[in-house]
């Protein structure tokens, strides 16, 4: 909603997608902005930096053709989201904007994009289970409503093809309305076209949110802003469970350090910017439950880990905010296991809220404790095995090393094919049993 305009043309300099505009009273942070060029044509903006009556804006577009006699004018309005459920099984640009050759739906209402804080008071404790169809994390690492769950990847490993197989398998055992919010950020021609491919094949309700490589850069930081307004639309007022899936964090990460180098602050760890925590936070924590309220946002942001450095601030401030991270191992990839999640470092934290009695099986902790156990033990054995030799171990030290292989190949392996949480379990039991090691 525009409150006021204000015009000016007043524009100092152009570099890039930025602008400076001089002369500027009563602007806003994050203000968005039109800026007609001298043939017309007119492109949108947003405040990034006021320093006295110089403003630097951010330009959403070529900046091609633009003269220092352009006009600039200040809306007097910050980015709002339009909401309704009219979004669910439409694509969205990062200005929120359909790609899917369809025209915008009429909103119901119009949000904020940053959200309201939820109380932590009115909080309701994240609990039943989500199927992802991945047995790796249903079984020992299992999403509860209202989680945040990490994925932390490195590059080169299958974190897409994971990724695409949770959007199209994701539902919930026990039944209800669900949607799943897709979040892409930063996206190469290539991976745009794989998961377009995977959006047309799913089979749940969902929205979309797409930002590619060569779109501008403060796009990439509303992305996730919209992804997110669109979920607690969607959950606390439409009484929806949502799970929200952003691939990839880095990226958001890279440009909010792009952003900040634009507006000269002092850099933090990595040449991020000091507030990435908090910045990383506002998103994060925007997924739960509100007691008395239908509805819940659950996140699955995936996280790839540069220089495969698990201590690099980006995956290292996302385990501090978060309840738990699944693990993908280079090592399983290269052996042909999918989905290659490396079991022993993953961890849900919130998963004993999710699993046994009323929510998955009687006998699941007992499994999962029973396959955690033995499969640590027979890692373990590997160390041994390479200083040693297999000839020289006892032979239950050998079940171990066979058993780890087993579990590696037919348990956490499970290729293309979609398991619920019953034959997860199931495969899972049969495999303890063929080795006479069956849960207490």
């Amino acid at each position: 909603m525009r409150l006021s305009e204000h015009r000016y043309r007043s524009v100092a300099s152009v570099g890039g997608p930025l602008l400076f505009v001089e002369g500027v009273v009563n602007c806003r942070m994050g203000e968005m902005v039109r800026i007609v060029y001298p043939d017309g044509t007119a492109v949108a903006g947003e405040v990034l930096k006021i320093s006295g009556r110089t403003v630097l804006i951010q330009v959403f577009g070529e900046t091609a053709g633009i003269d220092l006699g352009a006009e600039v004018i200040f809306s007097d309005a910050v980015r709002r989201a339009p909401l309704a459920r009219a979004m669910v099984g439409r694509v969205f640009n990062g200005s929120f904007d359909p790609i899917d050759g369809l025209p915008l739906f009429i909103p119901e209402q119009w949000g904020g994009v940053n959200g309201l804080p939820i109380n932590p008071t009115a909080r309701a404790c994240p609990e039943e289970f989500i199927e992802t169809g991945f047995t790796a994390i249903d079984t020992l690492n299992t999403l509860v409503k209202g989680q945040k769950l990490p994925i932390f990847s490195c590059a080169g490993l299958p974190s897409r093809e994971v990724t695409a197989g949770i959007l199209g398998n994701a539902r919930l055992a026990g039944g209800g309305e669900f949607v799943v919010v897709f979040v892409a950020l930063g996206l190469t021609h290539h991976d745009y076209s794989f998961y377009m491919d995977a959006l047309e094949e799913m089979r749940t309700g969902f929205v979309a949110f797409v930002n590619r490589a060569d779109e501008p850069v403060v796009e990439r930081l509303l992305v996730p802003r919209f992804g997110l307004a669109c979920a607690e639309y969607l959950a606390f007022s439409c009484g929806m469970d949502v799970l929200v899936v952003v691939t990839d964090i880095t990226n958001y990460c890279d440009a909010l350090r792009e952003v900040s180098t634009a507006r000269e602050e002092l850099p933090g760890r990595r040449g991020y910017p000091g507030y990435l925590y908090s910045d990383l936070a506002s998103l994060y924590e925007r997924a739960g439950r509100i007691q008395g309220t239908a509805g819940s946002v659950t996140m699955l942001p995936v996280v790839t880990m540069p220089e495969d450095d698990i201590t690099h601030p980006i995956p290292d401030l996302t385990g501090y905010i978060t309840e738990g991270q699944i693990v993908l191992s280079r090592e399983l990839h290269q052996r042909g296991v999918f989905p290659p999640v490396d079991v022993l470092p993953s961890l849900s934290r919130l998963m004993q809220r999710g699993i046994g009695p009323g929510h998955t099986r009687d006998d699941h902790r007992r499994i999962a404790d029973a396959l955690y156990r033995h499969y640590a033990k027979g890692r373990y054995m590997r160390g041994l095995e390479a200083v040693v030799g297999r000839e020289g171990m006892m032979a239950a030290d050998r079940v171990m090393l066979d058993f780890a292989d087993a579990f590696e190949t037919e348990v956490v392996g499970q290729g293309r094919v979609r398991r619920g949480i019953g034959a997860s379990l199931d495969a899972g039991l049969a495999l303890l049993q063929r080795f006479s090691l069956e849960p207490p």
